[in-house]
């Protein structure tokens, strides 16, 4: 098959491609979703902020407790606390509220806005000890922390005023005042960060559990009296994605199968309904552009109504395709054989008149003539005939008349001939049209010896019949069947070129109509059926 240049030049994605790129993207999606896993471990830090300060506040209570119980009247304090109307932006608890009111202490780390600072420094050697109040309080929470720990996996320092570790570990009498966040607490209030998560020994197999690269710290101030009398620190490392996803195994696991089978699915909805017979119908196209008639059968799967609509007209138009091809053939073998006649018999008469002229008599210089007269008047009617059938095959189709005003014309056109109308009808098609299906029609009957015609309309459930019916000769039961086959006449030696049925046929037929011929011994009869066309449908109507 020869493609033109555009259409070679112009790269095209074939539908194969197009579908395993719609599958791709399916495949894609839940990989997609992994860019999005982010915001899931924000608010997994969120999360673990939020208990880490619950956690806190609850030990920062408890200490606080102690630490008046303890101390009473000559407790030292630090920093007063400032009033949480006087430091703007603060969202601690911890800030004095004006009177008494409640302000819960929200999570304030964002992985989209917080940055990660690095691993926390060690604790350093303290400045000045710790008051012996502190020390017997920090003993009174130590078990506390260690309880809590357990259970919660967090680490915890409860510090003084100063930032000296009183509780938590091996690190009591060590200093933590140079860390940030502390700083900020030590001020009375509440401080946190993300730090890195270096492991010291890293194994083959990283731990699940501990699978993230982050560590949040938390400062809560313990306040007594409105002062800063220390800080609980805690830190704990969040859940990650991983752990959670392996928590949660069975469902990600139905999560992929189900992805899988949908693509699967989807791939194969497309292949059995789309990609497949439209490779189907291409193969078939093919072989029918190589003439191939055994590819003129209906698809084996259509896939959906488009392809199916798609199919049957283009086999629609192959076949007409094909049977236009077998008429251009048959019709162009008939018209050379009838041209070939009269041609032959000009041409003999030509060379004889040529060749003899000098010795031939009058009478027969003036047969010879005739006989060259009458074979062009032939041929000539028949090239006039060949013409009406190929305007009777490119008509025009659409209009209506009424079938008086047809039958009025064919009176004036065939004088001496008596035309009955049976009853009025409306044709549908225009009056052109319609009068040379009944011209060719009743010059047939005239033809045939007729000195009547009857044309009688009569509306029948699916559309309007027309009998046309003549008293001439009628037709021989063995020429019944050949009577609309092209070229076909029993009267050539008187005129007839038998293509005035063949063009009423192509004309009717171009129409939407149908003519045959009815069984009878008087005349002749033709049936003509015009089905009812269906009414457009205005846009009033509504329907």
């Amino acid at each position: 098959m020869i493609l033109s240049r555009t259409f070679r030049d112009k790269w095209r994605p074939p539908l194969s491609l197009v579908v395993a790129g719609v599958l791709g993207i399916m495949l894609l999606v839940p990989l997609a979703g992994i860019a999005f896993f982010r915001v899931y471990e924000n608010q997994l830090i969120e999360t673990t902020e939020a208990e880490l300060i619950g956690q806190s506040a609850a030990i920062a209570a408890a200490t606080a407790q102690r630490l008046e119980e303890v101390g009473k009247d000559g407790l030292p304090l630090g920093a007063e606390v400032a009033r949480a109307d006087e430091v703007p932006g603060s969202r601690s608890i911890y800030l004095r509220q004006p009177g008494g009111s409640w302000a819960p202490q929200l999570p304030e780390l964002d992985l989209t806005r917080t940055p990660v600072l690095p691993r926390r420094k060690a604790p350093q050697p303290a400045g000045v000890p710790p008051h012996p109040a502190y020390l017997e309080a920090g003993q009174a929470v130590d078990r506390i922390l260690l309880e809590t720990q357990k259970k919660t996996l967090a680490g915890f320092r409860v510090l003084d005023f100063n930032g000296v570790i009183i509780a938590g570990r091996e690190d009591i009498g060590l200093s933590l005042a140079h860390v940030e966040e502390v700083k900020k607490a030590l001020t009375g209030r509440y401080a946190s960060a993300l730090r890195e998560r270096i492991v010291d020994n890293p194994q083959p197999i990283y731990s699940i559990s501990r699978g993230t690269s982050v560590r949040v710290f938390v400062a809560m101030p313990i306040i007594v009296n409105d002062r800063v009398a220390g800080v609980v620190y805690a830190s704990r490392t969040p859940s990650n994605i991983l752990k959670e996803m392996f928590l949660k195994r069975e469902a990600v696991f139905w999560v992929a199968v189900f992805v899988l089978a949908a693509t699967f699915v989807v791939g194969f909805i497309f292949a059995r309904a789309i990609t497949g017979p439209i490779k189907a119908l291409t193969r078939r196209s093919l072989a029918i552009g190589n003439g191939d008639r055994e590819a003129l059968k209906p698809l084996a799967i259509h896939g959906n109504r488009e392809i199916h609509a798609l199919s049957e007209s283009m086999l629609g138009m192959s076949r007409k395709l094909f049977e236009r091809n077998d008429y251009i053939s048959t019709f162009a073998n008939h018209v050379t054989h009838e041209l070939k006649t009269p041609l032959t018999a000009i041409q003999g008469a030509a060379e004889l008149l040529q060749d003899a002229g000098a010795d031939l008599s009058p009478e027969e210089r003036e047969k010879f003539l005739g006989n060259i007269l009458r074979d062009t008047e032939r041929a000539s009617k028949l090239l006039n005939r060949l013409r009406d059938l190929a305007r009777a095959d490119s008509v025009e189709i659409g209009g209506s008349c009424r079938l008086s005003e047809v039958a009025a014309a064919l009176k004036h056109r065939f004088e001496g001939l008596e035309i009955d109308l049976a009853s009025e009808a409306d044709l549908p098609m225009s009056p052109e049209n319609a009068r040379i299906v009944f011209e060719n029609l009743i010059d047939n009957s005239r033809r045939h010896g007729a000195s009547r015609v009857a044309i009688i309309p009569e509306q029948a459930g699916k559309g309007l019949t027309v009998q046309v019916n003549d008293n001439g000769e009628g037709i021989s039961e063995g020429n019944q069947g050949q009577v609309f086959d092209l070229f076909f006449t029993t009267r050539r030696e008187s005129g007839g070129t038998g293509m005035g049925l063949g063009i009423v046929q192509a004309l009717l037929k171009a129409h939407g109509a149908s003519i045959r011929l009815l069984p009878g011994d008087d005349g002749a009869s033709f049936e003509l059926f015009f089905p009812v066309r269906p009414s457009p449908v205005s846009p009033a109507s509504g329907s």
